[in-house]
């Protein structure tokens, strides 16, 4: 690999949103650099789920696999690192890694993930992904009707519970503090028969990451199997700011149907531009972006 090169794609993560944006380039025969941390968000999740043909399969598994067959793809090449730095230039885009390497490409894919950030009670980070969870679709159906807890507040506490109460009616909204629900969200909740408690929680007791029961601040233990949890994020790479790339409310990179950004000639897939984090949906929004970016060098050149 030269230390400087023009590509006609580079592809900032990776993971499955990254590696199907490389498949859809790669097929295409289109000079693709992929940079990746190897170190993505769900490593810790001991199964996946919701995915046709992959059902129940490790995440590791999945991404060895997709790994795999897009390096059959000549004109796909890997780079294992981070990406510091990025800008706009004449001819498209320069980036620059940790270790000091420049590149330059036509185009620029952001398929960096999120970066969760994990709230100051014991045992949660060890639990995170295995059972206290994010999504009813990647986990809801294993702890189908067990007791289940959701750490969360406000909107996100009544639309979680919504979600939830289909797949066990043995549910808890734990608010960690004052609840911030109108008289509306409370009725249905009571309607609904789930209960809320107010009381901090102190640790999550659990072995190997499988949750037995919560300390609460009060002094109670409360017994479940399920925490869903509704937790703050950032983005996990720094470029999509860098570019100027417009965000929404909650975070995410904007884009539109296809994938683009605010910012001609970048795109975005995966997590990092979507509420629907799952595997699925990142390769869904991966192989969309990878081929808008194909069409994209196709009508600059023909």
């Amino acid at each position: 690999m030269k230390k400087e090169r023009l590509y006609e794609a580079i592809i900032i993560g990776g993971s499955y949103a990254g590696l199907s944006a490389a498949m859809a380039l790669g097929r295409s025969l289109r000079r693709v650099l992929v940079v990746d941390s190897g170190l993505p968000c769900n490593r810790q999740t001991p199964h996946s789920h919701n995915f046709l043909t992959q059902d129940g399969k490790t995440p590791g598994e999945i991404a060895k696999v997709a790994r795999q067959q897009v390096e059959q793809y000549e004109t796909v090449e890997f780079l294992n690192g981070i990406v510091t730095a990025g800008s706009k230039r004449e001819e498209g885009f320069h980036i620059e890694t940790e270790s000091g390497l420049n590149f330059d490409a036509k185009k620029l894919i952001i398929a960096a993930g999120i970066k969760d950030h994990m709230p100051d009670i014991q045992g949660f980070s060890e639990a995170w992904g295995i059972s206290v969870i994010h999504c009813p679709y990647c986990h809801g159906y294993e702890f189908r009707g067990k007791k289940t807890g959701i750490l969360a507040n406000g909107d996100k506490a009544v639309h979680l519970a919504g979600l939830v109460h289909n797949l066990t009616k043995d549910l808890t909204v734990f608010t960690n503090g004052r609840a911030s629900l109108d008289s509306q969200q409370w009725q249905r909740l009571e309607k609904s028969k789930v209960s809320l408690i107010e009381s901090g929680i102190v640790e999550i007791i659990h072995r190997n990451g499988q949750l037995s029961s919560l300390v609460l601040d009060d002094g109670q233990q409360v017994q479940l199997s399920a925490l869903y949890a509704a937790i703050p994020f950032q983005q996990h790479s720094d470029i999509p700011q860098m570019l100027g790339c417009e965000m929404t409310e909650n975070g995410h990179i904007r884009v539109d149907p296809m994938q683009k950004t605010s910012v001609p000639g970048v795109y975005a897939c995966g997590d990092n531009s979507s509420p629907m984090r799952s595997i699925a949906s990142a390769v869904n929004t991966g192989a969309i972006a990878g081929a808008m970016v194909n069409m994209e060098l196709v009508n600059e050149a023909f």
